[in-house]
């Protein structure tokens, strides 16, 4: 039987996140919630449980920071249609010089791999010099959301490119403390924590899909653009959700359908090879910031940000005859979700804007 949602640890894990009670009910309302994650409050909290928290968490956050998909979901609510999350997508640089912690997709493997989180596929992007690697639950794979953490090479750019990369995120800070990094040893270990731990590395974890390295400036981002939307991109968002995909049941319907209503969604529907997987998203939405140009002097700069996906998963019979979810990416298809984010960036300098400092989004 399962578990009513106020009666779960889910609930008790969301509300000392949220710390308001609309705000968790409403997010049960936009997301279908899978069973396995709902278990009678108690004093332990599993790892599917924690996963399932970080990535609702995470669904919401990048809500936040996208009008289209916000308005999208709205449209599902309102119509009493539940979001399916299909999975999440991070940026990462892969440096390969010594740092104080871990870079490239270690950097989210150390919290991934505890939250029960397995390598399921590695997908070279050869066109934009990345590799992404896609990490499924190992509990409940169809239903709680992947994760596809992409890595960019800078060697495969040019020296002074590289040089401009490791400038910026040699001021990078680790968005985990020591305490935090124990905890999620633990969680490794025991694959559950006691509910009191996992209210605290909840947001501890949500934390690190941010940026933590500063911003670049004016040149630097020019610099990095010049060769690699990808990494410029970076320079500005960080390890922030790159995007949240809606599992659908016919993306092309659901593409025509937001394209009738004017939304900004791509103009052609991505097929994998095999012909089950099929994406398509909304252009990224603008942020903007103040950079500093080679004078010291702020520019005013409109950059892309995240955005919102959508998928369609066809079924197949495996090798024993068993009926499965296609959960598998194409290195295809994700290089044309790639562009997503790669408009074009612009600046204008103020005098507003050169007698203050900061930090704008």
């Amino acid at each position: 039987m399962t578990t009513p949602v106020r009666d779960s640890n889910l609930h008790l894990l969301l509300t000392s996140a949220y710390q308001n009670d609309n705000a968790v009910e409403r997010l049960f309302n936009l997301l279908e919630v899978p069973a396995s994650a709902l278990h009678p409050a108690s004093i332990s909290v599993t790892r599917l449980e924690l996963a399932q928290a970080l990535n609702m968490l995470l669904f919401d956050k990048l809500l936040q920071a996208v009008p289209a998909g916000r308005d999208y979901v709205a449209d599902a609510a309102a119509a009493g249609t539940k979001i399916r999350f299909d999975h999440g997508a991070v940026r990462t640089v892969l440096r390969g010089k010594a740092a104080s912690f871990p870079d490239g997709e270690a950097l989210f493997t150390r919290m991934l791999l505890p939250l029960g989180y397995r390598l399921a596929g590695l997908y070279p992007l050869p066109r934009i010099n990345m590799t992404g690697h896609v990490y499924t639950h190992a509990d409940d794979p169809e239903n709680i959301a992947q994760f596809f953490v992409s890595e960019l090479h800078p060697e495969k750019f040019s020296a002074g490119f590289q040089d401009t990369v490791d400038a910026l995120l040699a001021t990078s800070r680790d968005p985990l403390q020591a305490d935090m990094l124990a905890l999620l040893d633990k969680l490794a270990d025991d694959g559950a924590l006691p509910i009191t731990s996992a209210q605290r590395l909840l947001p501890a974890m949500l934390g690190c899909f941010a940026r933590h390295h500063d911003l670049p400036t004016l040149p630097q981002y020019d610099a990095l653009r010049a060769e690699s939307a990808e990494m410029a991109w970076i320079s500005t968002e960080g390890n922030v959700f790159n995007h949240a995909t809606d599992r659908v049941a016919d993306v092309d319907a659901t593409a025509e359908h937001q394209r009738q209503l004017g939304r900004p969604i791509k103009d052609l529907v991505e097929v994998s090879r095999n012909g089950r997987v099929r994406q398509t998203a909304f252009r990224a939405d603008k942020v903007s910031y103040q950079l500093k140009d080679a004078d010291g002097a702020l520019i005013d700069v409109t950059v892309p940000g995240s955005f919102y996906e959508f998928i369609s998963r066809d079924t197949y019979i495996d090798d024993a005859g068993v009926r499965k979810l296609d959960l598998t990416f194409d290195s295809g298809n994700a290089q044309g979700i790639f562009k997503m984010t790669a408009g074009a960036t612009t600046a204008t300098e103020t005098d507003a804007a050169a007698k203050s400092g900061g930090d704008v989004r």
